[in-house]
C-alpha cells in the first residue's frame, strides 16, 4: 500500500493563494462597510428621506412665492396685498388705524 503524500507546495504557489486571500478580504470589507456597502445601506436610506422632505418643503414653498408674484402682476395686483407690503415697507398708516407689529 501506497501512503499518498501530497506534494510540498511551492513558496510561489503560496504567495498567489496568500494574495488571492487578501484580495477576496478587502473586496469583502468594501462590500460590508464601504461607502456604498451594507452598513452605509441604512445612512443612505436616511438621507435620501431628508432630501425627499426638504424636496417636498421647497416644493411649497416655491408655490407660495408663485402664488404671491402672480398676486403683485402689475397688470391684476391685489389691492389688499399691494395696500398691506406698502404699509409694512414704507411705515405708511392711516391716521385710524392701529400697527400691530409681527415677530
Amino acid at each position: 500500500m501506497r501512503h499518498s503524500r501530497s506534494r510540498p507546495r511551492l513558496p510561489r504557489e503560496t504567495l498567489t493563494q496568500s494574495l488571492a486571500l487578501v484580495a477576496l478580504l478587502v473586496l469583502g470589507g468594501t462590500g460590508i462597510a464601504g461607502p456604498s456597502g451594507l452598513l452605509a445601506w441604512s445612512e443612505n436610506s436616511r438621507l435620501l428621506a431628508e432630501r425627499k422632505l426638504e424636496l417636498s418643503q421647497l416644493g411649497e414653498r416655491r408655490n407660495e412665492l408663485r402664488n404671491r408674484v402672480d398676486l403683485l402682476d402689475p397688470r391684476r395686483a391685489d389691492p389688499d396685498l399691494v395696500g398691506e407690503l406698502l404699509r409694512r415697507d414704507l411705515n405708511v398708516a392711516h391716521p385710524d388705524e392701529i400697527v400691530i407689529a409681527r415677530p
